[in-house]
């Protein structure tokens, strides 16, 4: 049988083939990446393999292997998409000291409380160290396994005795396969290891949870065929000044990846916050001059958040702006309109505009809070109280509409505020309990909170449109 030879180039990184060998990769962008495999035989004629099972009907496949188990955390169930899928491998990644092995120890010990097993293997620290931390966090439990071990090998044997229902591996870049070459954390064994716990979670039905490191631009580490091996990616952020944890789905083969989960990072662990438009409010019984109410979407989730602006004269020549938990490239812009097309003199004070309790906020919704609070930092004007805005200022100083105004409104009315200030043409119904007015022009939006409508208004009712 005819057969013929053919060179053939892999890169390292994403598995891309190129039967000739080039300096950079043309699907990942990765330079020095293409090494030289084994030469492929081409024959004229392939004979398959005797399949052990026919195919199935995908009808006769059982629902109930699909089906999620809860793990007692229901915002870490919010992103999964209802719990964990049996069979799948999820990868969790964010920065060093985020609180990444804290949660899954968390999960461990949730598993264990509802009479599973679940093994908790760690590779870079002591079984002194987690026990250590558990105690802390109140996660001891007797069925909650722990394997102080980096031999994947030994890990497997590890399964097999103790036949768990849950494996949680801390982490994936530390652990380590006999008879791959290159170190642990390499791009040979970081794939190799990820590859065998996919088949091991694939053929036993045992789902597995990973610990991943992230690169200086808040990437994966290791190869990208990570992410392509495993279910499920989660982002895990946070703020190393705040106690607030963001939990964001990236890949998610079972559900959505616009859900969010919301932590709070304590002395005593992990901490859900179901309700977290708490965390971003200033409880305080009058409303201050600089302050603005905003609803920001965090995904699919509203999130009420407060923006504070202070004015002051400059310290220097030119005028200062300092941004925090905001786009600090469209807060200067919002002020630029603000004088321009409003007439208030913000080139002649230094401005410093942040949100409060450590939110970021990136979307363009919130210009018209960020206006609103310079606006009344400028004048020494609190805004009329329980007042919620929304919307975009554009560079003719108009207001643009924004996606998701009603579940911006319901989220608002469900903290108390009545009274709202939206774009014009706003397609959004009204909601009990709220009063909402709609302007066209930032101009229009001064003049609706410097001169607040008469409150003997029913709430429900809409104002009519400016002219």
């Amino acid at each position: 049988m005819a057969k013929k030879q053919r060179p053939l180039h892999t890169c390292t990184e994403c598995g891309y083939s190129s039967p000739k060998w080039l300096g950079r990769c043309p699907d990942c962008g990765a330079w020095g990446t293409l090494q030289e495999s084994a030469p492929v035989v081409a024959e004229k004629s392939v004979q398959g393999l005797t399949p052990a099972t026919p195919a199935t009907p995908i009808t006769n496949v059982p629902a109930a292997s699909t089906r999620s188990i809860g793990t007692g955390i229901s915002e870490l169930d919010r992103v999964l998409g209802n719990g964990i899928v049996p069979g799948s491998v999820v990868l969790m990644a964010g920065e060093p000291g985020v609180g990444k092995s804290t949660l899954l120890l968390e999960v461990a010990s949730q598993w264990a409380r509802q009479g599973r097993t679940a093994l908790y293997v760690t590779a870079e620290e002591s079984a002194g160290q987690v026990r250590a931390r558990a105690e802390r966090t109140g996660a001891l439990h007797e069925t909650l396994l722990l394997v102080a071990e980096s031999n994947l090998d030994v890990v497997f044997g590890h399964v097999e005795q103790a036949r768990p229902s849950l494996i949680i591996v801390d982490s994936v870049q530390t652990m380590h396969a006999p008879g791959v070459e290159g170190v642990a954390g390499g791009v040979a064994q970081s794939r190799a290891v990820t590859a065998a716990l996919t088949t091991l979670a694939k053929s036993t039905g045992i789902p597995i949870l990973l610990v991943g490191h992230v690169t200086k631009d808040g990437n994966v580490a290791g190869p990208r065929v990570l992410e392509h091996l495993v279910d499920v990616v989660l982002g895990f952020e946070g703020d190393k000044q705040s106690s607030l944890r963001m939990l964001r789905g990236i890949k998610n083969r079972f559900g959505a990846t616009d859900e969010v989960g919301c932590f709070e990072q304590t002395a005593t662990g992990i901490r859900e916050v179901p309700d977290p438009s708490g965390l971003f409010l200033s409880h305080r019984g009058t409303t201050p001059d600089g302050s603005a109410v905003t609803v920001a979407m965090d995904g699919v989730r509203p999130i009420v958040a407060e923006v504070q602006a202070l004015t002051v004269e400059p310290v220097a020549k030119n005028p200062r702006r300092v941004v925090t938990g905001l786009d600090a490239g469209r807060v200067p812009m919002v002020l630029a309109v603000l004088q321009a097309r409003a007439g208030q003199r913000t080139n002649e004070k230094d401005a410093y505009v942040a949100t409060v309790g450590g939110m970021r906020i990136q979307e363009t919704a919130t210009d018209l809070a960020v206006a609103l609070a310079t606006w009344s930092s400028l004048h020494e004007q609190p805004l009329p109280p329980r007042l919620v805005v929304i919307g975009e200022v554009g560079l003719a100083g108009e207001l643009r509409r924004v996606p998701g105004t009603q579940r911006r409104l319901a989220e608002a009315a469900r903290l108390g505020y009545r009274h709202a200030l939206v774009p014009t043409g706003t397609q959004a119904t009204d909601v009990s309990g709220m009063h909402v007015q709609e302007v066209g022009t930032l101009v229009e939006a001064i003049a609706a909170v410097a001169s607040p409508p008469a409150r003997q208004r029913q709430p429900g009712s809409r104002q009519p449109k400016s002219d």
